[in-house]
């Protein structure tokens, strides 16, 4: 990313996600810094835990959700898609660019596309730059 910054990402992401094993195809090394939070649906995802992510220092936020209509909780994945929104707007409001927070309704197990969504978030960061709200 040039001149000393490493964005930093952090993912939630329902169970379903990446299966048995862990996200680790997506770890930044190098590159980015990638924290990535499990739930047991991505309905449990909320409003307070996207914004103090934000406040730990998350250049962005990406919230991943099963595809629509497939979601084994019925509407879990549309009730994350409403509090990211709000919380898009949130952002916006106070300053920290909403775009920042982004949500992508993913295949179970699709590590190649979590991949690029990865990919196209670290070149939003590269346009937004720093989390100005980041801890020093």
């Amino acid at each position: 990313m040039g001149q000393g910054f490493t964005p930093k990402i952090t993912v939630f992401h329902c169970i379903n996600t990446f299966g048995e094993g862990d996200a680790s195809p997506l770890a930044g090394g190098e590159e980015f810094e990638s924290k990535f939070v499990k739930l047991p649906c991505s309905s449990m995802v909320k409003d307070v835990f996207l914004l103090r992510a934000f406040e730990a220092g998350a250049d962005a936020v990406v919230v991943l959700v099963c595809p629509e209509g497939a979601c084994r909780y019925v509407e879990g994945n549309l009730r994350a898609k409403k509090r990211v929104r709000w919380v898009q707007a949130l952002l916006d409001d106070i300053g920290l660019n909403g775009k920042r927070l982004s949500l992508f309704n993913l295949h179970p197990g699709d590590t190649a596309a979590a991949d690029r969504i990865v990919r196209e978030v670290l070149e939003q960061v590269a346009v937004l730059g720093r989390n100005p709200a980041a801890p020093n």
